[in-house]
């Protein structure tokens, strides 16, 4: 089993950055698949970006690509998502998330359901 807890959110305007991480314990990270999803008020929580195991591919949502970076440092047992020209609509709880295997991976990247783990998430607010 892994802990997950997400840190870096926060108050940033309309255009600015972020970075998020997601520090993982109790298990071997580089054994999970990983990803970031987000959960604004009133909305259902969806689909940000995932990533493999080695780094090596990633998946982004429409609302992300261009603008979000997932990667992750396997040595320091930790998931990253840039945030760059952020946007009001990105307001939102940022959670990331770990699955140690998937029978239908990459097929499920997007769904909630297809992790296991989740971490507690983190506040990102952006003003405009």
């Amino acid at each position: 089993q892994v802990q997950l807890v997400e840190s870096g959110g926060g108050l940033v305007q309309a255009g600015g950055s972020l970075r998020l991480s997601c520090v993982a314990s109790g298990h071997t990270f580089g054994g999970y698949i990983m990803g970031w999803f987000r959960q604004a008020p009133g909305k259902d929580r969806e689909f940000v970006a995932a990533v493999t195991r080695s780094g090596g591919t990633t998946y982004y949502a429409d609302s992300a690509k261009g603008r979000f970076a997932i990667s992750r440092d396997n040595a320091k047992n930790t998931l990253y998502l840039q945030m760059n020209s952020l946007k009001p609509e990105d307001t939102a709880v940022y959670y990331c998330a770990a699955v140690l295997f998937s029978s239908t991976w990459p097929a499920g990247y997007d769904e909630t359901d297809e992790y296991d783990y989740w971490g507690q998430g983190t506040q990102v607010t952006v003003s405009s």
